[in-house]
């Protein structure tokens, strides 16, 4: 074989073979950087998977501690921290949480005002017409005291166009519980000088457990502290007096 010749086939396979691997390795660098890409487009993805889970459990947290210490509705039928606490929880409170000047609602139920409330209540919560509604709050509001004010330790009550003031001193809370397994909680305050026309106990109930200022609330009067734990069907409720009846029915229908 010619000797020239032998060279150039030699040096044609050596170029091929070293063609091939180079190939083959610039091959196996891209699928190298296609995993790497592959493994931080995972990374990422898996980063933020765990961010979303972090920010959703943050957000249920906070709802969960909005809603812990939230108010609920009328103690009679709705639940204080949705009815269930421990009795270390109930902290005692003084009148000052219910100072102001404060109206009866019950007027507004009887001229209509709260009409769109009992129709509210029909369509969103059920169980009742409107109509029925309204003939349970009835009940539940009516009352001749259509204002009260708080100053200090005295509550001055106004009925029929007259008012009478008395001194009242706190005499404890008493937990209640219910049958329907809910449990609410009434702070009591005593006469401290018994007077002709004014209650010789009134208990309040504005669905908080510990010192806040109230909202509005209900209130029980009578003259037999352990009488008026039993009453359950009147509780004549409360809000400021410079609320006008639509204010407070939208106020109860937010509430």
């Amino acid at each position: 074989m010619n000797v020239s010749f032998s060279k150039g086939l030699a040096l044609f396979l050596l170029s091929s073979i070293l063609l091939i691997a180079g190939c083959q390795s610039s091959e196996g660098s891209e699928d190298e950087a296609a995993a790497s890409e592959t493994t931080v487009a995972t990374d990422a993805e898996s980063s933020s998977d765990t961010q979303e889970d972090t920010t959703e459990n943050a957000e249920e947290e906070d709802h969960n501690h909005d809603h812990e210490h939230s108010h609920a509705g009328d103690e009679e039928t709705e639940e204080i921290y949705n009815g269930y606490f421990e009795d270390s929880q109930v902290e005692d409170r003084s009148l000052s949480d219910w100072e102001g000047d404060w109206q009866s609602v019950y007027p507004y139920l009887e001229d209509g005002t709260l009409d769109e409330v009992f129709t509210y209540k029909a369509e969103h919560e059920g169980g009742k017409t409107a109509e029925e509604y309204k003939e349970y709050y009835k009940t539940g509001y009516q009352t001749d005291v259509e204002r009260i004010v708080i100053q200090g330790n005295n509550v001055t009550f106004y009925r029929d166009g007259e008012e009478l003031t008395g001194e009242y001193l706190y005499d404890d809370y008493e937990i209640l519980n219910y049958e329907a397994g809910n449990r609410g909680v009434r702070y009591v305050f005593k006469i401290k000088e018994a007077a002709d026309g004014l209650p010789s106990y009134i208990q309040f109930s504005d669905h908080s457990i510990y010192p806040t200022e109230a909202g509005h609330y209900h209130l029980y009067m009578g003259d037999d502290r352990e009488a008026l734990f039993d009453e359950l069907s009147n509780w004549p409720t409360y809000y400021p007096s410079e609320m006008d009846g639509h204010d407070i029915a939208h106020e109860m229908m937010a509430h």
